[in-house]
C-alpha cells in the first residue's frame, strides 16, 4: 500500500558547478512538452487533453505563460543560469529551474530522457526550495 507523498521531495539540490559543455548543450537540447494538468487554459501547448488541471497541482495561467515558446525560453533561461539539478537521468537534469518575469520560481521537469523534453509549473508558495532556486537567480544575475 502507498501513501501518497505528504510534503515536496526534500532530495532536490541544484547542481554545484555544471560544466559549460553540459549547460551549452542543454541550452541547445532541452524541449518544452507540457502538462495539461498545469493549465486551464490551454494555449498553444497542443496538449491531448488540451488542459485537465488538477486542485493539487499549481497552474502556468497564474504567471500567464500561455505560448510554448515562452515556456522554452524559461527553460533555456534556466540552464544559462546554472538552474539545474545535481540529479541526473540519461545525462539530462531532472529539474532545471527557472524565474517568471513577473518573478514566480518555476520548477522543470524532465519528462522524456530519451530527448530532453521537460514540463514546468509555479513552484507552490509553501515550498521551501522557492527561496533556493530566488537566490541562486539573484546571484547569477550579478555576475
Amino acid at each position: 500500500m502507498h501513501s501518497k507523498r505528504k510534503g515536496y521531495n526534500l532530495k532536490r539540490a541544484i547542481a554545484e558547478n555544471p560544466s559549460a559543455e553540459d549547460l551549452n548543450r542543454w541550452q541547445r537540447e532541452v524541449a518544452y512538452g507540457g502538462n495539461p494538468e498545469h493549465k486551464r487554459n490551454p494555449g498553444d501547448f497542443g496538449l491531448t487533453p488540451p488542459a485537465s488541471p488538477r486542485a493539487d497541482k499549481t497552474l502556468c495561467d497564474g504567471v500567464a505563460i500561455f505560448q510554448r515558446r515562452v515556456a522554452l525560453r524559461l527553460l533555456r533561461e534556466g540552464v544559462r543560469h546554472g538552474l539545474v539539478s545535481k540529479q541526473t537521468r540519461n545525462s539530462y537534469p531532472q529539474n532545471i529551474w527557472a524565474v517568471s518575469d513577473d518573478g514566480t520560481p518555476l520548477e522543470a521537469e524532465l519528462e522524456n530522457q530519451g530527448n530532453g523534453t521537460y514540463h514546468g509549473y509555479p513552484m507552490p508558495v509553501k515550498d521551501d526550495f522557492r527561496e533556493k532556486v530566488l537566490e541562486k537567480w539573484r546571484t547569477s544575475n550579478e555576475r
